[in-house]
């Protein structure tokens, strides 16, 4: 008998040499039901892993974001199986599981077409009908490329090849199909009892322009079909919100051909982001943060010294200075660093809290980008802490409730994960456990659930994302704080300690809204363009019923305006009904409709955006119910 501790800390005596789902069925014959994969001393693996020795295990079920995956990629193996059925000639490449569901990179003679994606994902049903049982196994090298070739999937071919020597190279076989894959799977495709083709797009063979464009069909699946019914309904709701049409449609922002990936803002549009960048100053200020601005292009030693020559080089810009190579910042944290050199510092002095608002550049592939969520230009809320190794829980515990004092602001619900040191991390191991223990640490004391992300922190440093959770349900990546001892040491950053000698600082590198132009981007699909009062282009819109009530509406317009409102007046001579729609087509949050009886009172008749007609009101009551909403930044 063997000992398995479970994850909620019992322990359970099972016979050794049973695989993990017949521990599972043991467990509860439910939980079997629903598992789609296992973490066996906290490594993923199959169901059909075999445990012959003592270990911690946890089940993993569709409700685990490493279960989705398994169950996504299984998906993914379907859709490959059908399409071999129906386009033999087609060859395959890769298809993971992602984010929302699977895809799979196909290269074929013809590109698939609408009727071609119905016919594939039927053929999906019937495998999923067929209840085809998932087998592992593991061939060495040669065997392995003889596999592929037999196969004549020339593209697997390549994949082991490139694989290093002596790593374990697995299949996985279901009914007449058999695919390259390190897994973990499902154990059976009857468990994909919902699916539905998204879309299919080009993609590149590597993501290389170079390379044969490929077809990458998209595809979704879920236990069961109320799910696949609710995941539908939210991408309809994704596509009202679209951030891109909404854009174009409230005249906020836009990107043209002539410059893939920078964005254009109008007026309108730097309302918002004029109200977003305010709202960031004074926040920062009451957190005790100075301001500073970097310049956007500096030579390519600092590059090399801070390592993103080595590391980041491929997603930079360069230009040629005075026969000098320089590059356009892709980040905001050698300038700071040089920025901090440019004196000798106390600990008196520490922490120092220092933001910028600063413009970057990075070399995203054509094909990544998507409006104001992936561009090639963008605005980080940087801000970088100077400090001594003593002082880093207070600091990254009040970055905390700083980046979560932001998102309440918004009505973002949010999850947390800490990502490790990548591989190519640039540091010392004891460095490494340092850093990535104080996160731990201070998260843990605060008593916040996180996730681990092994290896997707920065290369000088292990780092806490926030993913917001917007009002249909989907996660976004944007706050960051990142603990750094790599940098100071590579630009030899000191401080003249209470001992009178010199010492290395520790600096946090830390953004809130990530991107101001992603978190536009967001703040509209949230908002569906219905922005709250603060950040409305537009507060209030007047609506004169006749030409005779002009003179009092531009009154009005005055007297708003003057006490800080943004206010648009409609002189046309069209029908007031006909104003009131396009103003709530416009998505104005208040309309001030105006006649004879309340030019004669002075009065105003308030139509709200979000509650209908509220009446008639003092203009005084009403300047001062708006001030109110703006002032404690109402998001109702």
């Amino acid at each position: 008998m063997i000992s398995i501790t479970l994850k909620d800390q019992s322990v359970r005596q099972v016979e050794a040499g049973q695989p993990i789902i017949a521990i599972a069925k043991a467990i509860s014959p439910a939980l079997a039901k629903e598992a789609c994969a296992a973490k066996l001393n906290g490594e993923l693996c199959d169901l059909r892993t075999v445990v012959d020795a003592d270990c911690a295990l946890e089940i993993l079920t569709f409700e685990d974001a490493q279960g989705k995956h398994a169950f996504w990629h299984t998906g993914s193996h379907v859709l490959a199986q059908a399409v071999k059925r129906l386009f033999p000639e087609a060859k395959l490449t890769i298809g993971p599981a992602i984010d929302n569901g699977f895809y799979y990179d196909i290269d074929t003679p013809e590109p698939f077409t609408g009727e071609d994606l119905e016919k594939i994902e039927e053929e999906m049903r019937k495998i999923v009908k067929e209840d085809l049982p998932l087998e592992r196994f593991v061939l060495p090298r040669g065997e392995a490329i003889a596999l592929a070739q037999k196969m004549e999937e020339p593209y697997k071919v390549i994949l082991i090849e490139e694989l290093p020597e002596g790593e374990e190279i697995s299949f996985y076989r279901q009914g007449d199909f058999t695919d390259l894959c390190a897994g973990p799977h499902l154990m059976r495709t009857g468990a994909l009892r919902a699916l539905k083709l998204l879309n299919v797009t080009g993609a590149y063979w590597k993501a290389d322009a170079n390379n044969k464009m490929l077809q990458r069909v998209y595809g979704i699946a879920f236990p069961k079909k109320q799910q696949l019914d609710d995941y539908l309904t939210m991408l309809e709701e994704a596509k009202r919100r679209d951030h891109r049409r909404l854009g174009r449609e409230l005249d906020l922002f836009a990107l043209f051909d002539e410059g893939p990936g920078f964005p254009f803002f109008f007026p309108k549009g730097m309302v918002i982001r004029n109200e977003l960048e305010n709202y960031w100053r004074d926040l920062h200020r009451k957190w005790g943060y100075e301001e500073i601005k970097t310049p956007m292009i500096l030579n390519e030693e600092l590059w090399h010294r801070s390592g993103h020559w080595d590391h980041y080089k491929e997603n930079m810009y360069f230009t040629t200075i005075d026969d000098g190579t320089y590059a356009i910042k892709p980040m905001n944290c050698p300038g700071g660093m040089l920025a901090y050199k440019r004196r000798m510092w106390s600990y008196k002095d520490l922490p120092m809290r220092v933001g910028e608002l600063g413009l970057v550049h990075r070399h995203e592939l054509s094909g990544a980008l998507h409006g104001l969520m992936r561009v090639r230009c963008f605005t980080q809320d940087d801000a970088h802490i100077f400090m001594t190794e003593e002082q880093i829980p207070q600091e990254i515990a009040g970055v905390i409730e700083l980046i979560d004092s932001v998102y309440k602001v918004f009505g973002f619900e949010y999850h947390v994960e800490l990502s490790t040191c990548p591989e190519d991390f640039i540091g010392t191991e004891e460095m490494r456990r340092t850093s990535e223990d104080a996160l731990r640490s201070v998260m843990e004391q605060r008593g916040m659930d996180y996730v681990v992300n092994p290896g997707d922190g920065a290369f000088y440093g292990p780092k806490i994302d926030f993913h917001l959770k917007d009002c249909i349900g989907r996660t976004w990546q944007c706050g960051t704080i990142q603990l750094d001892y790599q940098m100071p040491e590579r630009f030899d950053l000191t401080y003249v300690g209470a001992d009178g000698e010199k010492h290395r600082p520790v600096m946090i590198h830390r953004v809130a809204f990530g991107s101001i132009e992603r978190f536009i981007g967001i703040l509209t699909e949230h908002f569906a363009g219905a922005f709250p009062a603060w950040l409305a282009p537009v507060q209030v819109k007047l609506i004169p019923i006749a030409d005779r009530h002009h003179d009092y509406a531009a009154q009005l317009e005055e007297r708003l305006t003057n006490a800080g409102f943004r206010v648009e007046n409609d002189l046309r001579s069209e029908k007031m009904g006909l104003k009131i729609r396009e103003a709530q087509l416009a998505k104005i949050p208040y309309m001030l409709v105006v006649g004879d009886r309340e030019a004669e009172q002075g009065e105003v008749s308030v139509r709200s955006r979000a509650g209908g007609d509220l009446g008639a009101m003092k203009v005084d009551d009403f300047a001062a119910m708006l001030r109110e909403e703006i002032d404690t930044k109402s998001i109702k």
